[in-house]
């Protein structure tokens, strides 16, 4: 047992059942997060997670520091040294034996090994486990107190059914939220699968920026020896994803709608791994709301227009093709068609509508007249519809405008929430129990600008809300988590936040992480986290490795 100091209570800072302080040598090297114990009355052990370190001395003031350094010589030597020490203030995190009442002024405060660590956190004997990634103690000691430790989730509180849903933030570049995200679904892909066969898990990847999961089933050249070591170390393969089909939207030489090269897409084509998607009108007319996600529609106009669409009301259930819907638009447009008195909508309604509408549709080879298989084509609900067990569809959205990303995004969550609820021709033991969609940039569909009317933020709020019973888990990514509504964040049973920026931190949703938690938010390196989860006695710093898959440059 190695012992670093002594528990210190005093008239103006007491111990308690939440928290203590200890004082410690100035030489003793700590770091918030760490777990100390603590000798505890009937033979138990409290536990400890460090939250600040102070430093002081017996001078008074500050002006006292001043005169004693020769009225302010800064190379003066005092000469007598001022009485100095460090203490911390820990916070406790449980007892071996359920012992709450404060721990006692002098008792002896001892580093943990790594299965104190590992009981006090919680991280022992975790039921169901998915790696998270790992902790690493006490660095600055001998070799033989160290401790590097794999941390758990329970995959009941991760992807159903006790808890679900994901939410990662920080700032661009170095927070590396999609190779954090990424780390997690390797491990559901590869950990959860062998463990839960009868609990089959398919997975729907939006591909947002550039190319950056467009190699995902190839593996990563520049991968070190440690971080071979380190999987290893989590019982996870130093290997890429595996079932991967890629989804790009269709162009023509007039009108390239995605980042990746020819020769990327004819690699893939080779090892039938990638198809192209569109939209064709008799099947996809039922999402066009998903184009007027951020038009306001007070006045519900639009709307109404839809139902009509939708309904198959005033000719459009007559016609076959996206020509055939502009030439009825314009009619509308125009006043040359009728409409019945009770539901009679304006003609400058019309025209916004056809104005918003064709902002996408016209001459976009995405809405297309048919679909052919010969020639690797597809629709995203068909692509949906028939994803198997440990299948991961990754779909490229990166090169299309915003409303187009989301006129994607909403056929996903729409066709995800038709399969699971039996709206399809599938026999529903064939379907993947559990459906997990990543998204990054969440903000662009569920920040606080968002109108309340927009139909992809009722779906992502019915998703947190009730996906868990059905299987639909979400995991999302967003720079600012304060910019994200509340519904989605608080029905989020995991928190993941890496680097972020002082502005960020002064937010509420940081009012109740310790300031030394939140301060080291706005440093933490590439590859480090600090989690929140409900099995978790404290939030964890935890680090991961890099990724296992190409990643391309953009």
């Amino acid at each position: 047992m190695s012992i670093i100091g002594k528990v210190a209570a005093t008239e103006k800072n007491p111990t308690t059942v939440d928290d203590f302080y200890f004082w410690t040598a100035q030489e003793e090297i700590l770091n918030p997060f760490d777990v100390i114990k603590v000798e505890h009355i009937h033979d138990s052990i409290t536990y400890g997670v460090i939250e600040e370190i102070f430093h002081i001395t017996d001078a008074p003031s500050y002006l006292t520091n001043f005169i004693s350094s020769d009225f302010g010589d800064v190379v003066a030597h005092s000469n007598t040294e001022r009485i100095g020490m460090n203490y911390i203030k820990a916070k406790v995190i449980g007892n071996d034996k359920n012992i709450y009442i404060p721990v006692i002024n002098d008792s002896t405060v001892s580093l943990a090994n790594k299965i104190e660590v590992a009981k006090a956190l919680g991280l022992d004997n975790v039921k169901n486990p998915i790696v998270c990634g790992y902790i690493q103690m006490y660095d600055n000691t001998t070799e033989d107190k160290k401790v590097t430790l794999p941390v758990f989730f329970n995959s009941d509180f991760l992807i159903g059914p006790e808890g679900a849903h994901l939410n990662i933030s920080g700032i661009s570049g170095l927070a590396a939220k999609t190779s954090y995200a990424m780390f997690l679904l390797k491990a559901i892909q590869e950990g959860y699968q062998s463990q839960n066969k009868d609990k089959s898990t398919a997975f729907i990847f939006l591909n947002v920026k550039d190319r950056d999961l467009l190699g995902i089933d190839l593996p990563n050249k520049e991968l070190t020896n440690e971080d071979r070591e380190i999987y290893n170390m989590l019982g996870l393969k130093p290997e890429p994803f595996q079932n991967v089909q890629y989804l790009y939207p269709y162009s023509t030489e007039d009108y390239n709608n995605t980042f990746a090269t020819k020769d990327m897409i004819f690699s893939q084509l080779e090892r039938k791994k990638m198809k192209y998607y569109k939209f064709i009108y008799e099947q996809d007319k039922y999402n066009l709301e998903y184009l007027l996600s951020n038009v306001d529609d007070s006045s519900h106009t639009m709307e109404s227009i839809i139902s009509k669409i939708i309904n198959d009301d005033g000719g459009f259930g007559e016609i076959k093709t996206w020509n055939d819907f502009g030439k009825l638009l314009d009619e509308y447009c125009m006043g040359t068609r009728k409409q019945e008195v009770k539901s009679e909508i304006l003609k400058s309604s019309w025209n916004k509508f056809k104005r918003l509408i064709n902002r996408s549709i016209q001459k976009n080879p995405l809405f297309s007249q048919r679909v052919s298989e010969q020639d690797n084509e597809t629709r995203i609900g068909d692509a949906v519809e028939n994803i198997r067990n440990n299948e991961i569809l990754v779909i490229d959205v990166a090169r299309l405008d915003e409303t187009m990303q989301g006129f994607v995004f909403g056929n996903v969550i729409s066709s995800v929430h038709d399969l699971k609820s039996g709206k399809t021709e599938r026999e529903y033991e064939s379907i993947p129990k559990k459906i997990v969609i990543f998204v990054d940039e969440l903000n662009k569909y569920a920040s606080n600008d968002i109108p309340n009317n927009s139909p992809i933020l009722r779906q992502l709020i019915d998703i947190t809300e009730r996906g868990r019973s059905s299987g639909i888990i979400l995991f999302s990514a967003e720079q600012f988590r304060s910019f994200i509504i509340d519904r989605i964040k608080g029905n989020c049973a995991t928190h993941a936040y890496g680097r972020t920026n002082a502005i960020e931190i002064s937010k509420n949703d940081y009012k109740y992480i310790p300031p030394v938690y939140k301060n080291i938010m706005t440093r933490l390196k590439q590859g480090e986290y600090i989690l929140q989860n409900p099995l978790f006695r404290s939030v964890l710093k935890i680090l991961f490795p890099n990724p296992v898959y190409h990643q391309y440059k953009s």
